[in-house]
């Protein structure tokens, strides 16, 4: 997800704040990404929320529900408050790092304003629904333990000091893209932001009662399925939308999106076949999710023929890492966040760089730039996203659990977050 390339002869033309001439706007590529905008929003609402709903136990249903619902809200405010500018504003002498103020509360956004070839507001909105996803997607990480004030201040900060720099930094004009870091829907900026967090927050708050001697099982796996479906419709418009255009990339993009969660879920499925004597649904969409997040940073830059092998790459270590964290770690990141997208957004990014090669069916390496330059790059890009989640969202949680008690007491727990935290019930049967 990248902004889109404006020709040189029209810089004189354009300006941030959008003073483009009418005719410049292209209504095909419009009326993608505001359907792409949708498709994104429906992956958390419902699309996460339900997935994540089936997977806990019946009585924090409820719970899992209303942290999607509530983070859509949270991450909305703050990314028209400042979350915007600090992404994808100017920074001044400090833009390698963030992008200032100068956009707080959209300013200068009008209905003409222009970002490349669709209206700024259509790009605004299209980027604010991946800053709902990727706090969203930790709420997998603490499930079914974390109290709901915590969450909301969590998200709220995590999203100021960690997604929104981050974002900054590969897309929005900062370090990591102008070294050129290939990551064209959120391998960095998502997937490994999410998972590392995800899993330092895990072992802050502690493993959940009964984890990992009692089996925590899923309470409805048609819930499960159904929600996994619409991630699967849902990445489409996450990962061909971030071509910003309705042309080639983007198609190619929805092309190998495809292919690489139909080879995940595949995978995982033939191993578990193989190590447990029988597939189960909760594997086949695990390795979906796997096969989307590990080609979400290489989906505008590989072919089909790399989609297979990434998706049977995905589907295959990201099923062993989650055997490795839970059973050999015991870390109970409960919905296994870091294993599915911490260690698929890693392994997705390195593939960008060795796989864009034009002899490979890919884009082609930036001229100038060998496959083993691409992939120090790659390798920097995934190091330095992990350091910075792992230190700023660990002290994150420092500071906030000394205003809010992070975790719910024992009697709480037993009971379940949607009577302790909501007074309500998924289910009066």
């Amino acid at each position: 997800m990248k902004r889109l390339a404006v020709p040189a002869s029209l810089v004189a033309l354009l300006t941030f704040s959008g003073s483009a001439l009418a005719d410049e706007l292209s209504g095909a590529d419009t009326a993608w990404i505001l359907t792409s905008t949708a498709l994104v929003l429906f992956m958390t609402l419902p699309g996460l929320a339900l997935f994540y709903g089936g997977l806990v136990r019946s009585k924090n249903v409820l719970s899992v529900l209303m942290q999607c619902f509530a983070i859509t809200c949270v991450a909305t405010i703050v990314w028209v408050v400042v979350g915007y500018s600090i992404a994808f504003g100017d920074g001044g002498s400090a833009n390698a790092w963030w992008g200032g103020l100068s956009r707080a509360f959209l300013a200068d956004m009008s209905r003409d304003a222009l970002s490349g070839t669709i209206p700024e507001t259509v790009f605004s909105m299209f980027q604010l629904t991946f800053a709902i996803i990727t706090p969203a997607l930790i709420v997998g990480g603490f499930a079914e333990r974390m109290r709901f004030s915590a969450i909301l201040l969590f998200s709220a900060i995590w999203l100021l000091l960690v997604y929104l720099p981050i974002c900054h930094w590969v897309w929005g004009g900062g370090w990591l893209g102008e070294m050129g870091l290939l990551d064209f829907a959120g391998g960095t900026v998502v997937h490994i932001t999410a998972g590392v967090a995800a899993i330092v927050t895990a072992m802050v708050i502690g493993n959940r009662k009964g984890f990992p001697g009692n089996a925590l099982i899923p309470h409805n796996m048609t819930m499960t399925i159904t929600g996994a479906a619409m991630l699967w419709v849902g990445w489409f418009g996450f990962n061909a939308g971030s071509a910003l255009s309705a042309g080639g990339d983007a198609g190619m993009a929805m092309l190998v999106t495809h292919i690489s969660a139909a080879l995940g879920a595949f995978t995982w499925m033939m191993l578990e076949w193989k190590r447990f004597g029988k597939p189960s649904a909760l594997g086949a969409v695990t390795g979906m999710v796997a096969g989307l997040g590990t080609i979400t940073p290489a989906s505008g830059f590989v072919g089909p023929v790399a989609a297979l092998f990434i998706g049977l790459a995905a589907g295959s270590i990201c099923f062993f890492a989650t055997i490795f964290i839970k059973q050999t770690l015991k870390i109970d990141d409960s919905l296994d966040v870091f294993p599915v997208h911490g260690v698929g957004g890693m392994l997705g990014t390195l593939c960008a760089g060795i796989f864009v090669a034009a002899n490979l069916g890919g884009a082609g390496l930036p001229e100038g730039v060998s496959m083993g330059q691409q992939v120090g790059v790659q390798l920097i890009g995934i190091a330095a996203t992990v350091v910075w989640t792992a230190v700023v969202t660990y002290i994150i949680l420092k500071v906030v659990g000394m205003f809010v008690e992070l975790r719910v007491n024992e009697e709480d727990e037993t009971m379940g977050l949607d009577l302790c935290s909501h007074e309500e019930s998924g289910y009066n049967l």
